[in-house]
Order: C-alpha cells, then structure tokens, then sequence
C-alpha cells in the first residue's frame, strides 16, 4: 500500500457543511460519520456532529474534515494552509473562484515575482488556501 499524505481540517461544528462545500468545489461524494453512530458523543447534543468524513476528487485530490466537540480552544486556520498546485491552469482557477465564494482574497491570483501565477484566499469556513499555476517558461 502506498503511503499518502492529505489535509485533515477540525470544525467548530461546521464540518458538514464545509466537506459539502469541498465536494461542489472539487468534485466527489463526500462520506461522513458522527460521533452518535458510533456511540462517541459525550452528550448528546453531539451526536450528529462529524467524527469523520472524507472527500475524494474524480482527480484524486483527498480531504478529511471532523468537528471538534470540545473547541473551545479551535481557531479554525489558525495554523494551517492547504496548497494546490500544478500547470492546470483552467482546473486551478475554477478551485480558486468556488473557494473564493463566501471567502476573502488574502493576495490576488496573479504573476507573481517567481514566474508563476499564484493567490491566496481565506475560505468561507476560515480555512487559508494557496494556489500556484507553474507556468512553462518561454523556450528560446
């Protein structure tokens, strides 16, 4: 089995709603568990909060989500950023504009000093995204 490596987010409680929110964006069907269908939850106004949910793109992309019954202490973004990157341009700018529904343009998607066009952009759940398109630079 090959090992993998994605981004797990924690939610305030939003994490239904969030994972949603990536399967429009990414594609895919988004698999969700709470903490009450596996007798989890402490008290029972968490029974139908997230204890897990995955999303699988059609191009492979995985993202797993869960809310944190006890988020007191949760800033959600706080300490973390979720990069996507390639030379797709037209399939990262569609990313870039769904993510940015609802969401705040932290630096405009454009030419940046590296060569590439690069943004950043806080989404509507708090989570910070970077997206760079790796331009091919002029043969000559």
């Amino acid at each position: 089995m090959m090992t993998t490596l994605n981004p797990y987010l924690n939610f305030p409680g939003t994490a239904r709603d969030a994972i949603t929110f990536y399967a429009r964006v990414f594609g895919g069907e988004p698999t969700i568990s709470t903490f009450g269908e596996f007798g989890m939850a402490q008290d029972p106004a968490q029974a139908d909060l997230v204890m897990h949910s995955q999303l699988t793109s059609p191009s492979g992309l995985v993202l797993m989500a869960s809310d944190s019954p006890d988020s007191a202490d949760l800033v959600v973004g706080s300490n973390v950023s979720v990069s996507l990157s390639g030379d797709d341009e037209a399939e990262l700018r569609g990313y870039w504009d769904a993510l940015v529904d609802g969401g705040q343009v932290t630096v405009p998607m454009e030419a940046s000093p590296w060569g590439d066009v690069f943004g950043m952009l806080v989404d509507k759940f708090g989570i910070n995204w970077l997206v760079n398109v790796a331009v091919t630079p002029p043969e000559g």
